[in-house]
């Protein structure tokens, strides 16, 4: 259970975040890391414990938001968020690890997809998410999943039956992360358009998925439409930046009419960036991975809705 630590009063909230002291959804904005999984943090580990206000209001400072940048570093090195506590007390630098916690946690998830299991599934990435920000899943259990299973199911009996069944699945499971995600948030969103003749395209929910975590709101087209639609699309959503998905080589002289005459940023995503690399005028941007178009629109000013 919380128990409130001395802190400013309410009436004195204002004054102490004039004095540096940040509040609980500022400090998901600037770190990545979500409400949710801050305050599991601090009830099961006590990794980052904030000030309170009279009312049980979190409140940052300078020096939790460095430990919290810390705690981050760690788990990019594939470090398990029940170990960082102690390397914190030492005060050692990040370094990579001979083993990863996490190949046992994308065993689960694969013995899972292998059973067609799908509670069993939901379950396991409930509890990494309960416990991780979404960069830090998709970059230590989802992308190397996908990556594996791709290998594994090359020429095996089964192999397209658990593709669909686990590409299903996350599109229903981001999916609804998204729509949950759009009803927190305001503002023109980020419309991606998915150009692969492909049904369930993973990268392109995962990259709308990483996209909305950052308090932003997503449009996501699952299917190509033509240039002129595209453009109806554009004018009537006042996206505040279109990306274009594709894991398959474009058609000949498709690429520039999809991209001609928009008024916001436009993007290239999926294996389609690095073929079409060199088509791409001054205007547009390829971004191949997921945390690739995070860098660019990041690089933009377009995430957040602040």
């Amino acid at each position: 259970m919380d128990t409130p630590i001395d802190t400013p009063r309410e009436n004195d909230y204002q004054a102490a975040m004039g004095r540096g002291l940040l509040p609980i959804r500022e400090v998901a904005r600037q770190t990545g890391v979500n409400p949710v999984t801050l305050r599991a943090w601090e009830r099961r580990y006590a990794l980052v414990v904030p000030l309170r206000t009279g009312k049980g209001h979190r409140l940052y400072s300078e020096e939790d938001v460095a430990r919290i940048r810390l705690i981050l570093a760690w788990l990019d090195r594939g470090v398990a968020v029940s170990q960082v506590k102690a390397l914190l007390k030492d005060q050692a630098a990040p370094t990579a690890l001979d083993k990863s916690p996490w190949e046992e946690q994308r065993q689960h998830l694969q013995e899972a997809i292998g059973n067609l299991a799908e509670r069993q599934l939901d379950e396991r990435f409930n509890s990494a998410m309960a416990l991780y920000p979404p960069q830090t899943v998709y970059k230590q259990l989802l992308h190397p999943l996908l990556e594996g299973l791709e290998q594994r199911w090359r020429g095996q009996f089964g192999g397209q039956l658990e593709r669909v069944f686990l590409h299903s699945w996350l599109r229903t499971k981001l999916g609804a992360r998204l729509y949950h995600n759009n009803r927190q948030h305001s503002g023109a969103p980020i419309l991606l358009i998915n150009l692969s003749e492909l049904p369930m395209e993973p990268g392109l929910w995962l990259t709308a998925w990483l996209v909305s975590s950052t308090d932003c709101a997503v449009e996501v087209f699952d299917w190509p439409i033509p240039a002129s639609e595209l453009t109806l699309a554009v004018a009537r959503i006042r996206p505040r930046a279109l990306l274009l998905y594709s894991s398959q080589p474009l058609g000949p002289g498709q690429l520039p009419r999809l991209l001609a005459g928009h008024p916001c940023p436009c993007l290239l995503g999926g294996p389609a960036a690095a073929i079409h690399q060199a088509e791409l005028d001054s205007s547009a941007i390829a971004a191949e991975g997921p945390l690739d178009v995070l860098q660019a629109l990041s690089d933009l000013g377009l995430l957040h809705n602040h």
